[in-house]
């Protein structure tokens, strides 16, 4: 007879092979096909809300890594809600307006592009970004993404764009917005002013120079020790470009400045300062005399080089910790120096145009770059002998985010939302501290950056973007941002598109009558400027939440990268409390920065970019989805080749573990076959308690968005507890038992139970592998695992006198498996049914050894196994015990493989055990 028949052998009811990159793709179509995320929607009508708001990414490109990582956390948060019982709605979006458009449809028409209206233009960059939407949403859905794809939210559609134009109005309406000449950053090579989100701070060289503002006249009636010689104030800059703008020399009002004779001449500085400024000069000096900065206030000081003079300031901003504690002042280069300058009233002086050169009317220096001019201005000082000392320094330095060239700051006329007006910063601040940061560092991070910012520049000198909805009074150049009006523009966008801004005259835009309120004249034009892209993204609060009626504000969750602090969370918090008086949403979660597996940022140029295509294509998705949810996000997370292979072993033995649990229940039937809980044995309660164990860690890391927690817990669950143990010693219940036994079906619960549990709490992060699983499974269920919901905590199963109990057995069983892992190298026995071991323990463990004596042959999987008061020499020493192996006695059954002496006792089946024998008569 053949006995093979006879055993319980696992059936492949679940692929071999994850064989993931084929097989995603066909569940991406069938869950396409069968409308499962409407599905999804339909299941959570009823349920309480939890909203994930989508921060848009730029339709620019194909999708990096770090996008991949972005959308793959979104979608594990709303999988795992939804799970726990949640109506988590999805509404992707993508921001695509601004200047990295423009530019590379600019590039795209090289010479041609000064041929074309801007209508033509805005109409190239319109299908430029619906191109790229196109494309990414293709790949974000190839993740296993579940969302509203065919209905996303973009910031070009009219009906968005008008809601940009409306909540500036609403801006206009309470006095926020105003237009006003103040410093900006400005990239002279992209022709625009820049948001503080848009300039990045590299490693740049600048020159540094230390430069005589000689007095007017005799300062010696205010400090006498130095009265009839010749005396200057020393500045420090690194930016001589800006020496023709400046207008005053800003000083301490506290600090000690000090007058030191070099060379026969009197320099001043400040006191701290002084050694390290004559080290800097080469010279050395005695100081004459010692005094406060208010003793200079209001003296007037030589320009260098124009015939002008230069004011000495007191200010607040200077420090000692570099230069010579007199700071070159030029309104309409620096914040500080526009601030001081305001104060005191002092000219906005801005030589500068819009593509980074003097003006040509400049003395000296008219038509040249800035950055050029620098030498030209060194020379000049050297002619005129105003420089003291010149050198190159390397310094962290602000550049284009687009572009990547170095900035400059430049006074111009810009539209401005102000921090001040309606206490916006003091609002925003207060909200700050009702936000939920995940990690807790988000609120200093951000706090810090809405404490000391500038008013919002809202302003771009670009075409590709929403207007800013303002008009100029042709006669007289008065502004009119009527808040009426600006109104009833955005209503003509949302139905016609901002394009008509182009297209249309002012006077189409205009009630009736409009006259300027300061000369009277109907005269009107367009204000061409349009808008900064974070203000478009900053009020999708409005334009999604509030605008679609299944969603709501604030939301529950943003989550983005960390650099959104100074972003996306930022402008959509000041956006929301400048015009609702509250943040738009009610936690935030960030995540580091995806580098690769040296810690090194990826370049193409190095050659280190993980591209998310080539995973997917090499791994499936499921491994890159693993690969996110086991990464610690709040930092930096590493991707390589190596990194990615370790987590697809990894996958391997999740999956397997699954595999096997399938294969051994293909004929359980859950609705009648389940054992009750308090008629399993020992071992099968032990395996639940540890189900139960990891229940409870895996839902608190979802609730908590801890989700490397659930990866290292389910990762070791199912390689420890389940593989290495449990399911090992289940193996000759389950294949040589009579089927439908108790003892069988006992296992076969079990083993019911922890996969019901895997495919559910596994289904956010292993959202394909979890539906093929699902489908697998016996008894009736959800159509999908995603329209499931995570297993419920069971507290009744857990049984910590148990557990202790067992904790003693896998000990023992781990002492044991060593000693026949020496037996077989040593050639004593093959496999460990091939072994009989003697076992000498005491105290406590001697005990429960005992109270299990019949079961341990089982648990040890060898094929017998017995206690002993004395070992004979070369017994193996464990922790707790004592092991001897020996070759089973007997012969091998033919169908469990164990070795007993009772074989052929049944005339009928000579070749196998008496427990076999029972199994199959």
């Amino acid at each position: 007879m053949d006995y093979k028949d006879t055993l319980n052998l696992p059936e492949t009811a679940f692929p071999m092979k994850g064989n993931l990159p084929q097989r995603e793709p066909e569940l991406l179509k069938r869950w396409e096909d069968e409308g499962l995320y409407a599905k999804t929607e339909a299941a959570g009508a009823d349920r309480p809300r939890y909203l994930l708001h989508d921060g848009p990414p730029y339709a620019n490109g194909h999708i990096h890594i770090g996008h991949a990582l972005n959308k793959i956390l979104k979608d594990i948060v709303l999988k795992s809600k939804r799970m726990n019982g949640f109506h988590a709605p999805y509404v992707p979006g993508w921001d695509c307006h601004g200047l990295p458009i423009e530019l590379q449809v600019e590039k795209n028409l090289g010479s041609k592009k000064h041929e074309i209206s801007k209508l033509e233009m805005r109409k190239l960059c319109r299908e430029y970004a619906q191109k790229f939407v196109a494309i990414q949403r293709a790949e974000f859905e190839r993740l296993g993404v579940l969302g509203e794809w065919d209905n996303p939210y973009l910031t070009l559609h009219s009906s968005y764009e008008g809601i940009i134009a409306e909540e500036l109005a609403r801006f206009a309406e309470n006095g926020g917005l105003y237009k006003g000449k103040k410093p900006v950053h400005w990239c002279s090579s992209c022709g625009t002013a820049l948001a503080e989100a848009e300039v990045e701070y590299a490693d740049h060289v600048s020159p540094s120079v230390f430069v005589k503002f000689a007095f007017k006249e005799d300062p010696g009636a205010v400090i006498p020790e130095i009265a009839g010689k010749k005396a200057s104030v020393v500045i420090w800059t690194t930016t001589p470009w800006t020496l023709p703008a400046n207008l005053a020399v800003a000083l301490h009002p506290e600090l000690d400045y000090v007058a030191v004779e070099v060379n026969g001449e009197i320099l001043i500085v400040a006191e701290g300062l002084k050694d390290s400024f004559l080290k800097a000069i080469g010279a050395e000096g005695e100081v004459k005399a010692t005094f406060k900065a208010t003793k200079l206030e209001r003296k007037l000081l030589r320009h260098p080089f124009y015939d002008r003079d230069s004011v000495i300031l007191l200010g607040e901003h200077v420090t000692l910790d570099a230069g010579t504690g007199a700071v070159h002042t030029a309104p309409g280069h620096g914040q500080e120096d526009y601030e001081l300058g305001l104060r005191e009233g002092l000219e906005i002086y801005n030589p500068v145009d819009n593509r980074g050169r003097f003006f040509e009317n400049i003395e000296f220096f008219g038509g040249q770059f800035v950055f050029d001019a620098n030498k030209n201005v060194i020379e000049k000082l050297t002619e005129v002998g105003a420089l003291l000392a010149s050198a190159n320094i390397s310094h962290s330095y602000p550049h284009c985010w687009r572009c990547k060239k170095p900035i400059i700051f430049r006074a111009t006329e810009q539209w401005f939302i102000s921090m001040q007006k309606n206490d916006l910063r003091d609002k925003a601040l207060a909200e700050i501290n009702n936000v939920n940061w995940i990690p807790k560092w988000g609120r200093e991070r951000i706090y810090g950056m809405i404490e000391n910012r500038p008013d919002w520049c809202v302003s771009r000198q670009r075409s590709w973007g929403v207007p800013i909805t303002a008009f100029y009074c042709s006669s007289c150049g008065e502004v009119m941002a009527d808040a009426k009006v600006m109104h009833h523009v955005a209503d003509l966008f949302k139905e016609h598109s901002s394009d008509i801004w182009y297209d249309w005259e002012a006077a189409k835009f205009l009630p009736a009558g409009t006259t300027c309120p300061k000369c009277g004249k109907s005269e009107f034009e367009k204000e061409m400027d349009i808008l900064d892209v974070w203000f478009d993204s900053g009020v999708s609060f409005a334009a999604v939440c509030e605008h679609r009626p299944y969603l709501g504000t604030p939301a529950d969750m943003y989550l983005e990268g960390s650099d959104q602090h100074r972003g996306w969370f930022h402008s959509s918090l000041l956006a929301s409390v400048g015009t609702r008086g509250k943040a738009p949403y009610k936690s935030v979660l960030t995540h580091g920065f995806v580098v690769d597996g040296s810690g090194r940022k990826m370049s193409k140029s190095v050659g280190n970019v993980v591209a998310p295509e080539d995973v997917v294509k090499k791994f499936g998705a499921d491994v890159l989805r693993l690969w996110v949810a086991a990464q610690d996000y709040r930092d930096d997370l590493r991707i390589s080749q190596e990194i990615l292979t370790r987590l697809s072993e990894a996958y391997r033995r999740i999956r397997n573990t699954c595999r096997y649990i399938l294969g051994n229940i293909n004929d359980f039937n859950p609705a009648t076959d389940l054992v009750p809980y308090v008629e399993l044995p020992e071992i099968d309660r032990w395996a639940l308690h540890q189900l139960e164990l990891l229940k409870e860690k895996v839902l608190a890391s979802y609730d908590e968005c801890e989700f490397h927690i659930l990866y290292h817990a389910v990762n070791g669950f199912c390689t420890v507890e389940m593989s290495a143990f449990y399911l090992d010693i289940l193996k000759d219940r389950v294949y040589t038992s009579k089927k439908g036994s108790k003892s069988r079906r006992s296992g076969q619960t079990v083993m019911y139970t922890v996969l019901d549990t895997l495919v559910r709490i596994l289904a956010p992060v292993l959202s394909f592998t979890a539906e093929d699983v699902w489908k697998a499974m016996p008894g009736e269920r959800e159509e999908s695992v995603h329209l499931g919901l995570f297993p419920k905590l069971q507290p009744e199963v857990k049984d910590e006198a148990l557990a202790k109990r067992w904790e003693k057995i896998v000990k023992v069983r781990g002492d044991v498996s060593k000693a026949l892992e020496l037996a077989r190298a040593a050639k004593v026995i093959g496999h460990s049914l091939d072994a009989a071991v003697a076992i000498k323990a005491e105290g406590e463990t001697g005990e429960l050894l005992k109270e299990m004596a019949n079961e341990l042959a089982g648990i040890f999987i060898v094929s017998k196994a017995e206690l002993t008061g004395t070992l004979g020499d070369g017994a193996y020493q464990g922790e707790e015990v004592e092991v001897a192996v020996t070759a089973a006695p007997g012969e091998k059954c033919e169908r469990c493989w164990c070795y007993s002496e009772e074989l052929g006792t049944a005339s009928d089946h000579p070749t196998i055990c008496p427990k076999c024998t029972e199994a199959v008569q």
